[in-house]
């Protein structure tokens, strides 16, 4: 069972890897058409425009899990943890209302939605392309639920993926001066 939660854990992973992939493969075989055929494939275009679309609200929805979306924090940084915590709640509070007000009208466009108001040369009707937005601003609302669940109540804090990324690379810069140093004295 605990696999299955990691796995729906990364569902918006698996699902930005997989519009990222297509779209780059339906481009790809785009340029290929044009440059060696010297035609064109017009459905290509919208639907990679679509999948792009959709690839970034996907992805700001795993931002939100990984605790990645930008915030001024070097304020919050100078308070002890605990109460940058709460205050972050605090934000993410109003984060949270916003996504709720967005899902509540984004729902409400895409009834307004006239059945042939569809794509151009793909033919599918708009409101299945507009339907990223309440399902990505829910998935995000649930991924921000998920990291203040893990800061205030079982006290994990998600590290910043470049902020990791950050020390990593200054971890290696340190060993690989010392390792230089330890040459120049041997």
């Amino acid at each position: 069972m605990e696999r299955l939660w990691r796995h729906l854990d990364r569902l918006e992973s698996y699902a930005c890897q997989l519009l990222l992939a297509v779209f780059v493969t339906l481009l790809f075989v785009q340029i290929i058409a044009r440059q060696l055929f010297g035609f064109s494939i017009t459905w290509i275009e919208e639907l990679s425009i679509v999948l792009f679309v959709w690839f970034a609200y996907f992805g700001a929805s795993y931002a939100a899990r990984i605790a990645a979306h930008n915030r001024v924090s070097f304020h919050l940084n100078a308070l002890p943890r605990r109460t940058a915590r709460i205050i972050e709640a605090i934000g993410d509070l109003f984060w949270v209302a916003f996504n709720v007000v967005f899902i509540w009208y984004a729902i409400s466009f895409i009834s307004l939605l006239k059945p042939f108001v569809k794509l151009q040369t793909l033919g599918w009707q708009m409101k299945w392309v507009y339907a990223v937005l309440p399902v990505a601003f829910a998935l995000m609302t649930i991924r921000i639920l998920q990291v203040n669940y893990l800061k205030l109540v079982r006290g994990v804090d998600p590290r910043d993926p470049d902020q990791v990324e950050v020390e990593e690379l200054l971890e290696l810069a340190g060993d690989d001066d010392a390792e230089a140093h330890s040459r120049r004295i041997h």
